[in-house]
């Protein structure tokens, strides 16, 4: 099981992700709109950096859902290969069948 601590970091992450999104990426277009005036799009480079850094979606980590773990994760399940390993085992995910020769 992973840190509460970090856990609970990502979620507040995710929140600025989906709160910021929409302006940040109004001010993206904006600094990459070469029609418009470079003062213009540097404005909106000052802009983007003054939003918080933890709103940019980059800085997310993906996260098994059932354990918090940030490494070994499939993305197609949104869990770890440790959590994955043991739900399929149980038969506890539709679809998945352990393999064994």
């Amino acid at each position: 099981m992973a840190k509460k601590s970090a856990v609970e970091k990502n979620k507040h992450r995710q929140k600025l992700v989906d709160r910021y999104a929409a302006k940040r990426a109004e001010l993206k277009a904006i600094a990459k709109d070469t029609s418009r005036q470079p003062e213009e799009r540097f404005a909106a480079r000052m802009k983007l950096a003054k939003l918080p850094r933890n709103s940019s979606k980059t800085r997310l980590r993906n996260r098994c859902e059932v354990t918090g773990r940030p490494r070994g994760y499939y993305r197609k399940f949104r869990m770890s290969r440790l959590a994955l390993r043991e739900l399929g085992s149980r038969g506890l995910i539709p679809g998945l069948v352990k393999s064994s020769w």
